[in-house]
């Protein structure tokens, strides 16, 4: 055992603690300051590492995202800093592509709706509820087609949708091989009937789903959103479901998380669920495992995988 420590501020799967501990000690849901000035690695959740926070620890050298996303992170004051950050884009990939395909069926079947009249005693205003749509011969746009996009557009084969999708970055081949149709975004929001959002938050993302997209969007169309909330302007969508232009949307992640009391979220047609959309008993294994292979690579003097590697 070595005076290598790694903060964790929220669990993670025991396999990957075990990983952890075979180079020194974790600290599992203490304070930050109270190992800022000795810890050395910091394997994050949901937790936010900003300047503040990595000028704070002397010793620090890996910041690994325990996910795909590195929106919380302050990667330009971790470069400056000679703070490695990674992250494990591709382990929670099948996990994050069913729940976005769970969501799609729960808000074109009217799930939740049904759900709640049926509990409340209301038997036939849930069948009245339940009333839903469809997805054979329907159009789905994925909005980015990388492979969280490319699991979604292979469910969407099984129900004998039309695929569509905009990604700048898009692998042409794979389209091709999925009988993808490439377009750009204004097309694809005119032409689906289910729009499913899988790119990452940034500067050029954000707010990519506004009031002015959302105008663009066919008429009774559904939206869905496992990516981050910073993605779409929540009261813009609100406001497109109060009116009718969408007829439902499904929600994993939001601006504010956890969602506030506020939001007009909560009083639109839209299905809701907790940013649980890798939380699956095997995603939590591999994505906790990557994690901690690159805390153990840099406690050894060995590099991450360059694939993780992102500052």
């Amino acid at each position: 055992m070595t005076d290598w420590l790694t903060w964790v501020p929220r669990p993670i799967d025991d396999a990957a603690y075990a990983r952890l501990r075979e180079v020194g000690d974790v600290a599992l849901g203490v304070p930050w300051e109270e190992v800022a000035g000795r810890v050395d690695a910091v394997l994050l959740r949901s937790a936010r590492m900003d300047r503040a926070r990595i000028e704070a620890a002397p010793r620090l050298r890996i910041i690994a995202r325990h996910g795909a996303g590195y929106d919380t992170v302050d990667l330009a004051a971790a470069r400056e800093r000679g703070v490695a950050v990674t992250v494990t884009a591709d382990a929670n990939a099948v996990s994050v592509a069913e729940h976005a395909f769970a969501l799609v069926l729960a808000v074109v079947r009217r799930v939740a709706t049904a759900d709640a009249a049926v509990r409340a005693g209301r038997w036939d205003e849930a069948r009245r509820a339940a009333v839903g749509l469809e997805l054979d011969g329907k159009v789905l746009g994925l909005v980015g087609f990388g492979k969280i996009g490319r699991r979604v557009a292979r469910m969407a084969a099984a129900f004998d949708m039309t695929v569509l999708a905009t990604d700048p970055a898009a692998d042409a081949g794979a389209a091709r091989e999925l009988d993808v149709r490439l377009v750009p975004l204004p097309e694809l929001l005119a032409a689906s009937d289910v729009v499913s959002l899988h790119v990452p938050l940034l500067p050029a993302t954000c707010g990519l789903i506004d009031a002015r997209a959302l105008a663009g969007v066919r008429p009774g169309a559904v939206l869905v959103n496992t990516s981050r909330g910073g993605l779409v302007d929540e009261a813009a969508l609100a406001d497109a479901l109060d009116r009718g232009l969408l007829s439902g949307a499904g929600l994993d992640v939001f601006d504010e998380e956890p969602l506030a009391a506020g939001s007009p979220l909560l009083r639109a047609d839209v299905t809701l669920t907790p940013h649980c959309g890798g939380q699956t008993v095997e995603a939590m294994r591999r994505v906790g495992l990557q994690a901690a292979d690159s805390v153990v690579a840099c406690a050894r003097g060995l590099p991450p995988d360059q694939r993780s590697l992102i500052a």
